[in-house]
């Protein structure tokens, strides 16, 4: 969903996700999905993203599902973590909040 229905938030901001996968399986995951405005970067090595912003969940080393939206000076101004991996976040609130700034 942010990749196809970010309201042209990609042309003003930076769109990224972070995860736990191998980078060739995120760079094969983007071609097959035909997704080019979203950067991705893995925490594969050491989960150190993880650890650091607690959202490493130790029992399966993955990390939570999560929306942090920071402004300009890198400052987070909205954070949604979702209590279970298959619980998808509230996208358009965190596009709409985004949006905002």
């Amino acid at each position: 969903m942010l990749s196809e229905e970010n309201k042209g938030l990609d042309e003003t901001a930076n769109l990224v996700t972070i995860s736990r996968d191998l980078p060739f399986a995120q760079k094969r995951f983007a071609k097959e999905a035909n997704i080019h405005n979203i950067q991705f970067l893995s925490d594969y090595r050491d989960a150190e993203f993880g650890k650091s912003t607690g959202l490493l969940i130790e029992e399966s080393r993955l990390l939570a599902r999560a929306i942090i939206v920071l402004d300009r000076d890198g400052v987070i101004r909205y954070l949604e973590v979702v209590p279970e991996l298959a619980q998808l976040p509230k996208m358009e609130k965190a596009l709409e909040f985004a949006q905002s700034l």
